[in-house]
């Protein structure tokens, strides 16, 4: 860029004293400057190459579309944090009804037996709404032992064949396919 800035500072000068020199030229001084560097540049501006052009048009839609997709990018990181921060509203909502019965069987403290009634209710209110939301049960007394479901806590001498699940120790739980929670077992042996 400095050298095309010189090179037409050269050119210029070259024509200044060239026109002092004929006298047809001292009508085109009077344009102005201007018009003189415009007039020397069109005349000295090498063509652009076609393959040139060619690069600058395929490298300014590469930066177009790297923009693009990082702004996709962008968003799509933002549904994904929105849809894990309002995943659970729905079972929570679920739950409300939940707490307010809670808060019922609090108040009846003073109750024993009310206590009790309203505290089996609420455990029965809050199994089936898992049971809704897929949640099974993993069973495990007097089944053979499965390592993918079950955790062996404890092993006993049993006149019972080797491997049966003598005690559940911990519930297990499955939601749909997938063990959340290994059943905790104590195992028969030999």
């Amino acid at each position: 860029m400095v050298k095309k800035a010189k090179h037409l500072i050269y050119l210029f000068i070259l024509k200044m004293e060239k026109q002092k020199q004929e006298p047809k030229e001292i009508n085109e001084e009077k344009k102005g400057p201007i018009e003189k560097l415009k007039k020397i540049t069109k005349k000295e501006e090498p063509k652009a190459d076609p393959k040139d052009v060619k690069i600058n048009e395929l490298t300014d839609s590469l930066q177009r579309l790297q923009a693009d997709f990082e702004n996709y990018r962008k968003a799509v990181d933002r549904q994904k944090q929105d849809f894990v921060r309002y995943a659970c509203a729905e079972i929570i909502e679920k739950l409300l009804p939940i707490m307010d019965s809670f808060e019922l069987a609090l108040k009846n403290g003073d109750k024993h037996e009310d206590f009790v009634k309203g505290v089996e209710l609420i455990f029965s209110q809050l199994y089936q709404l898992l049971e809704k939301e897929g949640l099974r049960k993993i069973e495990a007394e007097g089944k053979k032992f499965d390592p993918y479901k079950h955790e062996v806590l404890m092993t006993e001498k049993s006149d019972k064949e080797e491997d049966i699940i003598l005690e559940e120790l911990q519930k297990g739980y499955m939601l749909g396919d997938k063990v959340i929670r290994h059943s905790k077992v104590k195992v028969s042996k030999k």
